[in-house]
C-alpha cells in the first residue's frame, strides 16, 4: 500500500472562523455551555492539576437563577462585604457613564467602558493583599475603584489636565499607581502578560511574599507574548495569576478567531501544565472564590493558575467603535449570564441585606459622589480648556541623570 497522501478533491481550502450571527440576525448563544450553579467541584488548593483538567471546560458558578448562593465555592463573603462589592460595581458603572458623556462633550479624546464586566475586576481586587501587583489591560479600572483609588485622580488622568498624575504621558484611561498595585497599562497588547510573569519571578527570587496578576482579553491571547508568558510561568512556577477576560469580542472580531481549536481559552493553560479554571464572570461571588483560590496557590509557592472569565462586553470597544457594524444590536440582551450588578443586588435582597429602595438611594448617592469628583477634576482643566501639564514634565522623571542633549533642549524650550 502506498503511503503517498491523496490530494483533496478540488484542492485545499482555508478555514476562517465566523460568528454565528451577523448584524440584523437573531442573537444566538446556544454554543455557550453553562454548568448548573454549584455543580462544579472545588479542588483542594494543593491538588494535582492533572486531577481537575475538566474544570478548564466547565463554568464555575455560585449564584443560581433564583439569586441564591450554592455549591462548594460559596460562603466566602459576608453580607457587608457583598454590599461593598455591589457599591464598587455601581460606582464603576456610574463613573463610566459620566466619562462617556464627557468624551462626547469633547472634554477628553477617548474613553473605554466596562459595562457588563464590572464583577471581574471589582471582585478579583478583594482577593489580593497590599503589595501585590496587577498588570492590567484598559478594562480593569475596577481594580482601582475597589481599592479606593481617588476618582478625581482617575478623571484628571482622563482629561490630561494640570493634575494628571501621569503628566500627559499616557492615553486617557491608561492609569498607573504603584501604591494601589496597578502597573502602567501598555497600549501594545499582551506585553503586560510577560511583564507580570517576570515581576512574579523577581518576587520569588527575592523570597518576597507578593504575587502578580496578569490580565488580557480574549483577542490578545493570539499575541506571541501571551504564549511566551505561559512558558516562563510554567517552567519557573512563578507566583502569578494569569487572567483571561473572555468578553466574546475583540475590537471587531469574535472570540473564535483568537481561541482557535482549543475549545476554551482556559484550555490553553493545560498544554503548559498550568492548572486552569473557567468562571462565570458576571457572578461576583464566583469570581472572588476562584480568585482567592488562585491567589492562595501562588502565595503558597504552588505556581501559576490560569483563569478564564466568561462575560460579555455590553458597550462598544471604545468611544471610537460602533459595535452595530459587526454584531446584532440586541445581542447583549440575550447574553445568558445576565448583568453582574442586578445579579448581586437580587442575591442581597433575597438575603434581606438590601432592598429596591436602598438600591435606588445608593444609585443617587453614588451619582452625587461621581459628579462631585468630576466637577473637582474639571476645575483643573479638560482636553481643550483650563490647565495642562507643563512642557517641563517631558524632561523630568525619565532619566536619573538627564543627558546633555536633553538639558540643552530644555534650556532652548525655556522650561
Amino acid at each position: 500500500m502506498s503511503n503517498d497522501a491523496v490530494p483533496t478533491a478540488g484542492g485545499l481550502s482555508l478555514h476562517v472562523p465566523e460568528p454565528d450571527v451577523r448584524p440584523g440576525g437573531v442573537p444566538d448563544f446556544s454554543n455557550v455551555k453553562i454548568a448548573e450553579a454549584g455543580s462544579v467541584r472545588r479542588p483542594d488548593v494543593d491538588a494535582n492539576p492533572e486531577d481537575f483538567r475538566d474544570l478548564a471546560y466547565s463554568i464555575i458558578r455560585v449564584l443560581n437563577r433564583d439569586g441564591e448562593a450554592v455549591g462548594p465555592w460559596s460562603g466566602l463573603l459576608t453580607d457587608e462585604q457583598l454590599v461593598a462589592g455591589l457599591r464598587h460595581m455601581m460606582t464603576l458603572r456610574t463613573f463610566d457613564a459620566r466619562m462617556q458623556i464627557a468624551q462626547r462633550q469633547g472634554k477628553t479624546s477617548f474613553y473605554m467602558q466596562h459595562l457588563g464586566e464590572e464583577a471581574v475586576s471589582c471582585a478579583f481586587r478583594k482577593a489580593l493583599q497590599p503589595g501585590d501587583m496587577n498588570f492590567p489591560t484598559y478594562r480593569q479600572a475596577g481594580l482601582l475603584i475597589a481599592n479606593d483609588y481617588p476618582m478625581v485622580e482617575m478623571m484628571c488622568q482622563i482629561y490630561s489636565n494640570e493634575r494628571d498624575p501621569l503628566k500627559g504621558r499616557q492615553l486617557p484611561i491608561m492609569y498607573s499607581s504603584k501604591e494601589h498595585g496597578f502597573f502602567s497599562i501598555s497600549g501594545n497588547l499582551a506585553t503586560q502578560y510577560i511583564q507580570a510573569v517576570g515581576w512574579a519571578m523577581a518576587s520569588a527570587i527575592k523570597n518576597d511574599t507578593k504575587i502578580a496578576a496578569a490580565w488580557i482579553g480574549d483577542g490578545s491571547t493570539a499575541e506571541s507574548d501571551f504564549h511566551a508568558a505561559l512558558v516562563f510561568a510554567s517552567t519557573y512556577k512563578a507566583p502569578v495569576v494569569l487572567n483571561i477576560v473572555n468578553n466574546q469580542w475583540a475590537i471587531s472580531t469574535f472570540q473564535g478567531i483568537a481561541r482557535g481549536g482549543s475549545g476554551t481559552f482556559a484550555a490553553r493553560g493545560l498544554g503548559f501544565g498550568i492548572p486552569a479554571l473557567r468562571v462565570d464572570g458576571n457572578d461576583y461571588l464566583a469570581v472572588f472564590a476562584v480568585a482567592q483560590w488562585a491567589v492562595e496557590r501562588a502565595r503558597r509557592n504552588l505556581g501559576p493558575t490560569l483563569i478564564e472569565y466568561v462575560t460579555y462586553r455590553v458597550g462598544a470597544h471604545s468611544t471610537s467603535d460602533d459595535p452595530s457594524a459587526y454584531r446584532p444590536k440586541t445581542e447583549s440582551d440575550a447574553w445568558p449570564l445576565g448583568d453582574p450588578v442586578i445579579r448581586l443586588k437580587n442575591h442581597l435582597i433575597g438575603r434581606g441585606a438590601w432592598s429596591e429602595e436602598r438600591h435606588v438611594q445608593a444609585e443617587a448617592e453614588i451619582l452625587d459622589t461621581v459628579i462631585a469628583a468630576q466637577k473637582e477634576a474639571e476645575s483643573f482643566g479638560t482636553l481643550h480648556a483650563g490647565g495642562k501639564p507643563s512642557a517641563r514634565d517631558m524632561f523630568e522623571g525619565v532619566y536619573e541623570e538627564m543627558p546633555p542633549h536633553l538639558r540643552r533642549q530644555r534650556q532652548q524650550a525655556g522650561v
